[in-house]
C-alpha cells in the first residue's frame, strides 16, 4: 500500500459534508468544523482562502485547496469581508445569528448563497474524522496547500460541481468517491513538486526501502524481523537497517508496530470488530499483546479509543 493509498484508507470519505455555494460579492464563509481535513474547489469566478494563521491565497476555477484541520479559516470574496455565515462541527451549518441554512436558502440541494447563479460558484468538502492510519501523512501537509488547474488539468471539479446539486438513490456515495478523486489527485501533484515530499514519502521510490515498506504495509500481520525482511529485498540485514532508518526516520520494527497499531486503530472503528479478530489482522498474537502495546504507545486502551471515535 502506497502513502496516497494509506491516506484516503482512514479519511476515506462516509457521508463527507459538501456544500455547494453561490455567492455575490461580498462574501466569506467563516469555517470552524474541525474537520481534521478539507477540500475548497472553485468552479467559477474566484476566492480567497484566509486561514487564522498564514497568507491569504486567491483560488480560481478549477484550483483546489485542501486544508489539513481543526484550525479555522474563512472563505472570501476578499480578506478583509466579514464573515456571513458559520459551518460548525457535526457538519451544521448557520448563519451569524445560528438560523440553519436550509430553512433560509431555497437555492437546492446542498446550496447556500447569496442568490443564483452567482459570480462565484464554490464547493466545500470536509471529511469529519481523521483515521488513524493517515496520521503520518496528515501530519506532513501544511497547513494549506492549493493545487493550480494547469498544474493538474482535470474534470473531476467539474463533475463534482454536477453530482453536488443531485438527490438520486445513491447518490452520498457517489459524492463521498468523487471527492475523494478531487482529494488524492490534489496530493498526487503537490507530492510531485520538488521538496514538497516528506522523506519517508519519497523512500517509497527508493529500490531497496521501496519493497521493504510495501511488504510491512501489505502483510503486516506477517512475523516479520529485519532477517527476514532484508531477505525478501535481497540485502544484508544490516545494510537494510542502515538505509531505511536513513530514509524513513525510524527503523523497519519501529515503523511496522506504528503501522500495526494505525491498522488496528482504524479497525477498532469497526462496530463488529472483537479486539482478538483486529490482533490477528494486525500481526499480534493475542488480544493482550495488542491491548498492552496499543496502551503503550498511545496511553489509551482499545476499548478507550473505540468509546472515543464512537463519540466523535
Amino acid at each position: 500500500m502506497d502513502p496516497l493509498t494509506a491516506l484516503l484508507d482512514g479519511p476515506r470519505a462516509r457521508g463527507a459534508f459538501l456544500l455547494r455555494s453561490l455567492l455575490d460579492p461580498p462574501f466569506a464563509l467563516r469555517i470552524e468544523d474541525r474537520a481534521p481535513l478539507t477540500v475548497v474547489a472553485v468552479v467559477r469566478g474566484s476566492t480567497w482562502v484566509v486561514p487564522d494563521e498564514g497568507d491569504p491565497v486567491p483560488v480560481r476555477p478549477g484550483d483546489v485547496t485542501v486544508l489539513r484541520g481543526p484550525d479555522a479559516y474563512t472563505v472570501a470574496d476578499d480578506p478583509a469581508t466579514p464573515p456571513q455565515v458559520v459551518i460548525h462541527p457535526g457538519q451544521r451549518s448557520t448563519t451569524l445569528y445560528g438560523e440553519p441554512l436550509t430553512e433560509t436558502t431555497g437555492l437546492g440541494v446542498r446550496t447556500w448563497g447569496t442568490g443564483r447563479p452567482g459570480s462565484t460558484v464554490l464547493l466545500t468538502g470536509t471529511y469529519p474524522q481523521a483515521g488513524e492510519v493517515s496520521r503520518r501523512l496528515l501530519t506532513a501537509l501544511p497547513a494549506a496547500l492549493t493545487v493550480r488547474a494547469e498544474e493538474s488539468p482535470t474534470p473531476l471539479v467539474g463533475v463534482l460541481a454536477e453530482e453536488v446539486v443531485r438527490d438520486s438513490p445513491g447518490q452520498a456515495a457517489v459524492l463521498d468517491r468523487l471527492l475523494d478523486l478531487v482529494l488524492i489527485t490534489a496530493l498526487r501533484t503537490w507530492f510531485d513538486r520538488p521538496g514538497a515530499a516528506p522523506a519517508w514519502y519519497a523512500a517509497a521510490g527508493d529500490p531497496v526501502v521501496g519493497p521493504a515498506l510495501r511488504l510491512l504495509r501489505n502483510d503486516p500481520a506477517r512475523p516479520w524481523t529485519v532477517a527476514r525482511l532484508a531477505a525478501e529485498v535481497g540485502v544484508s540485514r544490516a545494510a537494510l537497517a542502515r538505509r531505511f532508518t536513513e530514509l524513513v526516520g525510524e527503523p523497519p520494527m519501529t515503523f511496522l508496530t506504528g503501522w500495526r497499531l494505525a491498522l488496528a486503530a482504524d479497525l477498532l472503528r469497526e462496530p463488529d470488530a472483537t479486539l482478538a479478530a483486529v490482533a490477528r489482522r494486525v500481526g499480534y498474537g493475542s488480544p493482550f499483546a495488542l491491548s498492552t502495546a496499543f496502551r503503550r504507545e498511545r496511553g489509551v486502551s482499545p476499548r478507550a479509543h473505540r468509546e472515543r471515535s464512537t463519540v466523535a
